[in-house]
């Protein structure tokens, strides 16, 4: 009979990433491995103190999941087989770590902006910390590649970074932004500082200053008044991942990866629910695509909804969102789709009657075509 395995866990819960790299950990452990886990008082009680690495030194765990303790080099020097979640730092050295696609994360906040139309962007994150850098990066590349120059937010040198000081300075800047605006923060925390900037200088969230956060903490997210839209995380499956890595590396000490956690899609709230688009017949098809989109619609039902020809129609629907009218009813319904995938537990066959497809095969063909992969795939990668 195994043995069960002691895990440590250097892990806070008291936020959405976390809980979610939990989520994922604890689902490992039931399904896949004898764990029993240990969490110091610390990270139970964030007041409390303990003497960790003596503990650690008593204890001789066969694993730990950890963050960024203030004890790493120590714990590396232990030679107990670790999988961290950087923070500070890119990766760690001497364990496996579980880093994040930055990049993506800005790329998908863009596009997510740029297929409503608008055409002026801002970002407004830390300069001082290399992952928002990361996604100021990702941002910014995806649009000037639309053909549009972002506004970079900068502190200035003699602001300090608390909440009521910073928020002036973020007011400030946001009024000289030309409106509509579409504004990145770079995680939720920053987005729902933005939110209350707009209120403190009476821009309107969404129709003039529309803003999408990061991490889908929900707790910040639905708080935020109007609720505030986010880049979801694959969190669970980095969890899952994770935590089946380090046994690996409990069975086989020469184990040492990396796991990439992926962006899967924008969770859309109040914060960017709107349109920036001037061309009032296009506007319309696009409210239309959306409205029916668990319905199998075509052009011709689009065009039947507005009052122009097909032909000017797709003239202007390229001309402002440069896609055609069908294009943009396969991305609408997929982006549905991963909706359903991600935040649901609904099964494919669910899903393709909800979405009104004849079979499932004709749905993860249909889906396959945008996203590169069947429905079964796409949810595996990012939900475990």
């Amino acid at each position: 009979m195994k043995e069960m395995r002691k895990i440590v866990l250097l892990l806070n819960p008291s936020r959405m990433y976390t809980r979610g790299l939990l989520s994922g950990i604890a689902k490992y452990a039931h399904l896949q491995a004898l764990w029993t886990f240990y969490r110091p008082l610390e990270y139970r009680e964030p007041t409390a103190r303990h003497a960790l690495l003596k503990v650690l030194k008593a204890m001789k765990p066969d694993g730990i999941l950890m963050r960024e303790p203030k004890e790493m080099d120590q714990i590396v020097q232990m030679g107990i087989p670790a999988v961290s979640f950087p923070y500070s730092v890119e990766v760690i050295e001497g364990v496996s770590n579980v880093v994040t696609n930055h990049l993506m994360i800005g790329d998908i906040a863009a596009q997510h902006f740029l297929e409503r139309g608008f055409q002026h962007f801002a970002f407004c994150g830390f300069n001082d910390w290399w992952w928002s850098c990361r996604r100021e990066q990702g941002f910014c590349e995806a649009v000037r590649q639309a053909g549009y120059e972002p506004n970079v937010y900068q502190l200035p040198r003699k602001s300090r970074r608390t909440w009521d000081s910073e928020l002036p300075v973020i007011a400030a800047w946001l009024a000289t932004l030309t409106k509509p605006v579409a504004v990145m923060a770079c995680n939720d925390d920053r987005g729902e500082l933005i939110v209350e900037a707009c209120k403190s200088v009476n821009l309107h969230v969404p129709d003039q200053v529309a803003i999408v956060g990061v991490d889908n903490d929900s707790e910040i997210c639905e708080l935020c008044s109007p609720p505030l839209s986010s880049v979801s995380l694959s969190l669970e499956k980095a969890g899952y991942e994770s935590a089946r890595l380090l046994d690996r590396m409990i069975m086989d000490p020469t184990v040492n990866a990396k796991i990439v956690i992926e962006p899967s899609h924008v969770v859309t709230r109040q914060s960017t629910d709107t349109l920036s688009v001037g061309d009032q017949e296009v506007a319309s098809a696009i409210r239309y695509i959306r409205q029916q989109a668990r319905e199998n619609i075509n052009v011709n039902h689009v065009v039947d909804h507005v009052s122009i020809s097909r032909r000017v129609l797709e003239k202007r629907f390229r001309g402002i969102l440069g896609k055609s009218i069908h294009d943009e009813i396969r991305r609408v319904r997929v982006e549905l789709i991963v909706r359903m995938l991600t935040e649901t537990h609904m099964t494919i066959a669910e899903i393709a009657h909800t979405m009104n497809f004849e079979t499932v095969s004709h749905l993860s063909r249909y889906f396959r075509i945008e996203k590169g992969v069947s429905p079964l795939q796409f949810r595996k990668q990012h939900m475990g």
